[in-house]
C-alpha cells in the first residue's frame, strides 16, 4: 500500500464546538482532506468561511456514518465531542474495526485515562494538560524569585 504524503491526509474530526472548529479550521488551511461530523448542524457555522472540508450532521457512533465518512480510508480520527464515552466509543471502532493508523480522543475524566490508552488511542485531558501549565508556571515564578 502506497503511503500518503502529509499534506493527503485524511482526517476525521467527531465533534464541531469550539475545539473541533478550531482544528478543522487549521487543517482546512494547511489543505488537508477533512471531514468533520457532528449532530447539531448549527454546529457547522463555526467553521470558517474558507474551510474546504465536508460535514456530516449525524451521530458518529452509527457505523452507518462511519461508513458514510469513509473511515475506512482515514489516516487519523480525531473525536472531540463534549463526552467522553462518544469519543471513546467512536475511536474504539476507529482503531479495531477500521485500523485507522492514528486516533486521538480528547477526555475529561482524568481517572480513565491509563485505561484509555491501553487501547492503543492517544489522550488529551484538558484537565491534565490546564494542571500542567498551571504548575509549570508556578514553579518558574518560583525559580525566578531565587
Amino acid at each position: 500500500m502506497k503511503k500518503r504524503k502529509a499534506k493527503d491526509e485524511y482526517i476525521i474530526i467527531v465533534g464541531c464546538g469550539r475545539l473541533g472548529s478550531h482544528i478543522a479550521n487549521i487543517f482546512s488551511k494547511k489543505k488537508k482532506s477533512i471531514v468533520v461530523i457532528d449532530k447539531k448542524e448549527e454546529a457547522f457555522r463555526r467553521l470558517g468561511v474558507d474551510f474546504s472540508g465536508f460535514t456530516i450532521e449525524a451521530d458518529a457512533t452509527e457505523e452507518d456514518v462511519l461508513l458514510e465518512a469513509k473511515i475506512d480510508k482515514a489516516d487519523i480520527v480525531i473525536t472531540v465531542t463534549d463526552d467522553d464515552n462518544t469519543n471513546i466509543m467512536v475511536a474504539q471502532i476507529a482503531k479495531k474495526i477500521f485500523n485507522v493508523p492514528k486516533v486521538i480522543a480528547r477526555i475529561f475524566d482524568v481517572k480513565m485515562k491509563e485505561f484509555y490508552e491501553e487501547l492503543d488511542i492517544s489522550i488529551l485531558s484538558p484537565t491534565i494538560l490546564s494542571a500542567n501549565k498551571f504548575i509549570d508556571i508556578v514553579e518558574q515564578e518560583a525559580k525566578e524569585k531565587l
